[in-house]
């Protein structure tokens, strides 16, 4: 079988896709990500993960590389990690009560072959109404400081949660069943 690399160093995308039972190594991307890019969300979320993927693919030709990124829409608008405090108060503070979108990206590609597949898939999260100490308090957990949005699904973060529609992978990081069928494309079952 080809070899198969995930340009990821996320260890919930490495959780994920150890569950795919497909042997892979984990090669970090070099790649410099700019939020600030002017693209819809999911072409945005395109556009990254084939940066990461591409940026392994050309040290790896004949492996079959995956890139991903994963970040929150919304009113078209991305959020990414708020890094301090203040950020994810006020990125909590403007999900409150709120549904958003939970967007990744991923390409897979095989540079030998010229073979190339880019995808956004999207999953809607409705966050409860929070009151200012909801949010305090769970920003005094840390959590929230290196999250996308703010908050983490599979953490604390879940508590803040009222309503999920989509594919729960994706919201961890990797849409797995999408990656998989894409897989196919590269003879990769």
């Amino acid at each position: 079988m080809k070899k198969v690399i995930l340009a990821s160093t996320s260890p919930r995308r490495k959780e994920l896709f150890e569950k795919t039972g497909i042997p892979f190594e984990i090669v970090a991307s070099s790649y410099e990500e700019d939020m600030t890019l002017d693209m819809s969300p999911k072409d945005l979320a395109m556009f990254l993960s084939k940066g990461k993927a591409e940026s392994v693919a050309n040290d790896n030709p004949d492996a079959i590389v995956i890139g991903a990124d994963t970040f929150i829409a919304f009113e078209d608008k991305v959020l990414g990690k708020p890094h301090t405090k203040e950020r994810a108060k006020e990125m909590l503070s403007i999900l409150s009560g709120k549904q958003h979108f939970i967007i990744t990206g991923f390409t897979i590609i095989e540079k030998s072959s010229g073979k190339l597949i880019s995808k956004a898939v999207e999953s809607k999260i409705l966050l409860k109404n929070l009151t200012e100490k909801e949010i305090e308090d769970y920003i005094a957990t840390g959590e929230p400081l290196d999250k996308a949005g703010a908050y983490a699904v599979q953490g604390l973060g879940a508590n803040l949660i009222e309503k999920i529609e989509g594919d729960y992978s994706n919201i961890l990081g990797l849409p797995v069943d999408e990656v998989l069928e894409a897989l196919k494309e590269f003879e990769v079952n």
